[in-house]
């Protein structure tokens, strides 16, 4: 495929930014490069298909996993939408959608992930974190503290009950240090743990899918795209995703730089000063951990000129949980997480 574009490649007017309206950013920003990441990721989703007997599709209802599941839609069915409408598939994808659900979730997530389910009409699996602690597989310290590391445990009971033997997932290599290190096809071992060392190489898009009873694969189809590729690509596609990406008003306190949101698994301090302010988000996960960022961007075009010009990875302004410190998440994907 074609080498990865750089800004001043996407957007020649880039340093005069500040002076242009949202819209004509929008317009003047290069997005042929999409198609060869539209084709790479298609050609491994039916890679996956081919090489798998129960491939799973890991489906948060973030921007990253919609992005995935409209690219499964365009490898695995029919369009139907018409010139200038939001596509619109008919068929079935050849796998179920599968969420593991913390308890913690954002409701507004929760809800347009049953929805969007709704209308396509397809497969649902949910792996429930609290079925796992009645279990006693997960044992909390205390009723607050943030579930999104021991989602880890119900993900791998998950994939074990119905016995998948690659999950589908929508992590970037740019998100974060660890995920830079990991293939497109990242091999997990029968304790569902990954190993970096024992990565093979991924030349000539040539993937290794061998695997032993009881192992699975993790596969990547968006490894190579970036924030501004995912939006640059919603955009052109129109594809829908939870209101909460936009700009909305939100009550918050700020603790160590971020926006803490205020949740009944998240209340302030009695020190903590409440605020209500503009805020989006730049990725959804467990409330216990998720924060947002100040901003007025109240479409697909407004977070395009944003993400032009952020200096901070989407993890890294907004995950508590991945400031514990620079192994954090390298830690966590070697115990199975995703």
């Amino acid at each position: 495929m074609n080498a990865p574009m750089n800004l001043h490649q996407l957007l020649p007017d880039l340093p005069q930014l500040g002076s242009l309206s949202h819209a004509t950013t929008l317009s003047k920003v290069a997005d042929r490069h999409l198609d060869a990441l539209e084709e790479e990721a298609i050609f491994i989703l039916r890679e996956v298909a081919g090489a798998f007997e129960r491939p799973g599709l890991l489906f948060s209802s973030g921007k990253d996993s919609c992005v995935v599941l409209h690219l499964a839609e365009k490898a695995f069915k029919r369009q139907v939408s018409g010139l200038g409408e939001r596509p619109r598939f008919a068929g079935k994808l050849p796998f179920p959608l599968v969420h593991v659900d913390t308890g913690h979730n954002f409701p507004e997530v929760i809800q347009f992930r049953d929805e969007r389910i709704k209308e396509m009409g397809e497969r649902l699996i949910v792996g429930h974190l609290e079925d796992s602690m009645t279990k006693g597989t997960i044992r909390l310290a205390h009723p607050l503290e943030s579930r999104n590391g021991h989602q880890t445990v119900t993900l791998l009971e998950t994939i074990e009950e119905h016995r998948f033997d690659c999950m589908i997932g929508g992590a970037r290599r740019d998100e974060e240090k660890a995920r830079a290190k990991e293939r497109i096809f990242s091999h997990r071992d029968s304790f569902g743990q990954w190993q970096p060392k024992e990565q093979r190489p991924e030349l000539w898009n040539l993937f290794n899918t061998r695997i032993k009873p009881g192992e699975h694969f993790r596969a990547f189809p968006i490894s190579n795209w970036t924030e501004l590729d995912v939006w640059l690509y919603i955009q052109r596609e129109q594809i829908p995703l939870p209101g909460i990406y936009y700009t909305h008003k939100r009550d918050i306190y700020r603790r160590k730089g971020l926006l803490v949101p205020v949740t009944d698994v998240t209340p302030p301090d009695a020190s903590d000063v409440v605020e209500t302010v503009d805020v989006r988000f730049r990725t959804v996960g467990d409330m216990t951990c998720t924060c947002p960022v100040e901003s007025l961007a109240s479409t697909t075009a407004d977070i395009v000129a944003e993400t032009l010009q952020v200096t901070v990875s989407e993890r890294g302004a907004t995950r508590m949980d991945d400031r514990t410190s620079e192994a954090s998440m390298e830690r966590r994907k070697k115990e199975g997480y995703f």
